[in-house]
């Protein structure tokens, strides 16, 4: 398939700027890959579509405070970096992004906070994604770390057009993110309430959680019209023997398996066996997955409503079929779904 199949328009009016007021209240598109049907409800009746002994897949990577603002040495310009990943502990070096790039130079000294009481060096010029910076801090690690945080923002994605506010700190974040390293939220996990998670758990319905930490490659635009030659950031991922246990015992005895997110889909395809069953997993993945391709592990899949020609959408049209997904986000376009991170979710049933 080509980039240019995946286009379609979205007005800016359409995409979520803020959450809803409760997680689980969220509309909810229901697509049956079967027959086609469309149904509209609330997410906290996806309760309805599910029995004991069925599985949701969650990723549980946790999203650190990525966004940092500061001020170059000497002209005091006005600089923007993104925390990519921690290089080294010790030595205090982190991947990031600069904002404008063109305006660094090996060598330049970067100030944060109101007092100025982080100050970063520019180290290498030359990584393939950005910049690597030396932070100047003497104290232990976790005394670094915590200060560092504290100047940061939530990393929200670029289209949703504002600085970070007080309510970020909470809703972008899942209920049951645990292991840090993630630059954005596995968005369809938002959905999830304490108080929903409680009502599946007492219908018997079996919860099992991977590690995706999800990069800023699910935003990077696509250059190529021939999908073949797209290659994707890789981003670290793990899958440990008790979730393999629960998907796999699930899938043994004919239940439906539900992954809950893009992110979840692809660790969880990068991790499958030949006869279909989930295996430990502990790396990284440059998994590209666009139509057509035959999925092995769920039976259902849960996600927001993405950005045109995105590789979450090529995705998501892989498992429900291209004309069925493009025609339900036509439909979406028309009911006033909203898109995006903070958006409305799309729940495809398999059976």
């Amino acid at each position: 398939m080509k980039l240019s199949q995946f286009k379609f328009k979205l007005p800016d009016e359409k995409i979520a700027l803020y959450p809803t007021d409760y997680r689980d209240e969220s509309r909810l598109m229901v697509v049956h890959k079967s027959t086609g049907e469309i149904e509209h409800k609330v997410f906290k009746d996806i309760l309805t579509y599910f029995d004991d002994k069925d599985v949701f897949i969650f990723n549980n990577t946790k999203v650190f405070p990525a966004r940092l603002y500061g001020n170059k040495e000497k002209t005091g310009a006005k600089i923007e970096v993104f925390l990519l990943r921690e290089l080294n502990e010790e030595l205090r070096l982190w991947d990031v992004l600069v904002d404008p790039a063109r305006k660094i130079r090996i060598g330049n000294k970067l100030y944060f906070g109101e007092d100025d009481s982080m100050v970063a060096e520019v180290i290498d010029n030359t990584t393939s994604r950005g910049r690597t910076l030396r932070f100047l801090y003497d104290g232990p690690h976790d005394e670094f770390k915590k200060a560092l945080y504290a100047l940061g923002e939530p990393p929200l994605p670029p289209f949703v057009n504002r600085r970070a506010e007080a309510i970020d700190e909470e809703r972008f974040q899942n209920i049951f993110a645990k292991y840090e390293g993630a630059v954005t939220v596995p968005a369809s996990g938002l959905h999830f309430s304490r108080e929903l998670m409680k009502r599946m758990e007492i219908k018997g319905i079996d919860f099992a959680f991977i590690t995706m930490h999800a990069g800023l490659g699910n935003f990077r635009e696509i250059d190529v019209e021939d999908l073949t030659k797209h290659k994707v950031d890789s981003e670290q991922m793990f899958v440990n023997a008790e979730a393999c246990n629960i998907v796999n015992n699930a899938r043994d005895n004919g239940r439906n398996i539900c992954a809950v997110g893009t992110t979840t889909m692809r660790a969880i395809e990068t991790a499958v066996s030949t006869d279909g069953h989930l295996k430990e997993y502990n790396g990284w993945t440059n998994k590209f997955i666009f139509p057509p391709y035959d999925f092995k592990v769920a039976n259902s899949m849960i996600s927001n409503f993405n950005m045109p020609m995105s590789t979450l959408l090529m995705l998501v049209c892989s498992f429900g079929g291209y004309d069925l997904i493009m025609d339900a986000y036509n439909i979406a376009l028309k009911e006033d779904y909203r898109f995006g991170t903070y958006g409305d979710a799309m729940l495809i049933l398999d059976k």
